[in-house]
C-alpha cells in the first residue's frame, strides 16, 4: 500500500473543517531531516510529539523501522494505530512512556516542539541525557507558536542549534551536540495546604488555575458516596487530592487522556500522602469505566484540541460522564461562563443547579436522570 498524506485522519480526536492530520510543519521536519534519516540504522530514529501520525508514517514509508514514538495524549496514539492501518504500516514503530528507553542512543529525533516551554526543558534533558552524543533533532512548528526563547532553552542541552529557512508559516530547528542532560523531575509548589506537582506541559503547572481554584473552594462537604468517585481530566489531580484529603476514608479515581497529567497526578498524590487512596488512570474520556458506576464526578473540560478551540470537545466529556454516573449521581463541573454549558449539560446529563459564579467562571451540578 503506497502512503498518502491524504489517507491520514485525526480519529479519535475532533473532525472537522480546517482540521487536518498532516500539516506545512510536518512536511517541513520531513524534508529537513530527509538526509539524516536516509543513513539511519532500525531502531536509531525517534519521534516525539507526532500529532496523528504523520511524521512516524511517513519516516516509516521512507524506510525506517524500529522507530521508537511518544505522544502525549492518548489520542493520538491511538490515531498513529488506525492511520498506521490504512496505510499498511503498521508493525513500523513502538509507542512508549517519556523516559530513558524512548530515546536511549538514538541518533535522530523528530519533534513537534510543544507549545509550552517547560515541556521543551524536558525534552532536551532527556534526550541530551540518553540519546548518542551524535543525535541531531529537528524540532518544528508553526511559526506563529514559536518564540525565540524556544532556541534559549535547546541550547541549554545543545552546542549547537540552527534555524531554517521558515516555508508556509512553518520553520525548524536542528540542534546537535548534547550536554548536561538528566531526567525531568515535576516542579512542586504549594497551594492552599494542597502539594501541587506537574511536568512540563501540563495545563496550570504546578499551580491551581482560577477556574479550577473555584471548584475547589465549592465541593460538597460532605464525602461522595454509593459509587466511584471520579476526578475526570484530572490534569495535576489537585482535585482527586483536596477530596482524598478532606475527605480520609475516600478512594478517588483520577483520569486524563495525557501521559504528562497523568505522571502529574501520580506524583501529587504522593507529596500529599494519599497515593494509596487516588487511582490514576491514562484513557480517552471515562472508556473504562463501568456504565452506571460512578457517584461523583468532577470535571474542568478542555475547550481545544492541539491549537485548535472548538465547541464540540466538552458535550463528549459531559455525555461519557452521564454514562458513568448512577441515577441520582452528580456532575460538578467548573467551565467559563462564556461557553454557556448549562443547556448541553441539562440535556445530555439532567437538570443542572449553579453552585458558584464570579465574572469569568461558574460552577454548576448536575443530576443524572
Amino acid at each position: 500500500m503506497t502512503f498518502s498524506p491524504d489517507a491520514l485522519r485525526r480519529w479519535p480526536d475532533v473532525e472537522g473543517d480546517g482540521l487536518v492530520a498532516m500539516d506545512a510543519a510536518d512536511r517541513l521536519i520531513l524534508d529537513e531531516s530527509a538526509h539524516a534519516r536516509s543513513g539511519a540504522a532500525s531502531g536509531g530514529l525517534v519521534v516525539i510529539g507526532d500529532a496523528y501520525g504523520a511524521l512516524t508514517l511517513a519516516a516509516a514509508d521512507g524506510g525506517a523501522r524500529g522507530i521508537r514514538v511518544h505522544q502525549d495524549p492518548l489520542t493520538a496514539e491511538r490515531a498513529l494505530e488506525a492511520n498506521a492501518v490504512v496505510t499498511g504500516l503498521e508493525g513500523t514503530f513502538t509507542s512508549l512512556p517519556f523516559a530513558a528507553e524512548l530515546v536511549r542512543d538514538a541518533t535522530i529525533v523528530l519533534l513537534r516542539l510543544p507549545r509550552a516551554l517547560d515541556a521543551l526543558r524536558d525534552i532536551a534533558a532527556l534526550v541530551a541525557a540518553h540519546a548518542s552524543p551524535e543525535v541531531v533533532v529537528f524540532a518544528g512548528g508553526r511559526l506563529k507558536h514559536m518564540t525565540p526563547t524556544m532556541n534559549d532553552v535547546l541550547r541549554a542541552h545543545f552546542t549547537r542549534v540552527d534555524v531554517t529557512h521558515a516555508r508556509q508559516k512553518s520553520r525548524v530547528l536542528v540542534a546537535r551536540g548534547p550536554h548536561d542532560g538528566h531526567d525531568p523531575a515535576p516542579a512542586q509548589a504549594e497551594v492552599d495546604g494542597v502539594a501541587v506537582c506537574a511536568y512540563g506541559g501540563v495545563f496550570a503547572g504546578a499551580s491551581v488555575d482560577i477556574g479550577t481554584r473555584l471548584l475547589l473552594d465549592h465541593l460538597p462537604t460532605q464525602a461522595p458516596g454509593g459509587g466511584m468517585v471520579i476526578d475526570f481530566a484530572c490534569g495535576t489531580g489537585v482535585i482527586a487530592a483536596a477530596l482524598a484529603t478532606r475527605h480520609p476514608g475516600l478512594d478517588v479515581y483520577a483520569t486524563d487522556q495525557s501521559a504528562a497529567a497523568v505522571a502529574s497526578a501520580r506524583a501529587t498524590a504522593a507529596a500529599n500522602g494519599v497515593a494509596d487512596r487516588v487511582s490514576v488512570v491514562r484513557d480517552d474520556l471515562l472508556s473504562r469505566v463501568p456504565d452506571t458506576s460512578a457517584s461523583f464526578i468532577a470535571l474542568n473540560p478542555p475547550f481545544h484540541t492541539g491549537a485548535a478551540v472548538t465547541p464540540d470537545i466538552a458535550p463528549r466529556f459531559f455525555a461519557d460522564a452521564a454514562r458513568s454516573l448512577t441515577p441520582g449521581g452528580e456532575l460538578w463541573t467548573v467551565w467559563n461562563s462564556a461557553l454557556r454549558y448549562r443547556p448541553a449539560l441539562e440535556r445530555l446529563v439532567g437538570p443542572t443547579r449553579q453552585i458558584a459564579r464570579t465574572a469569568k467562571f461558574t460552577v454548576t451540578a448536575s443530576v443524572k436522570n
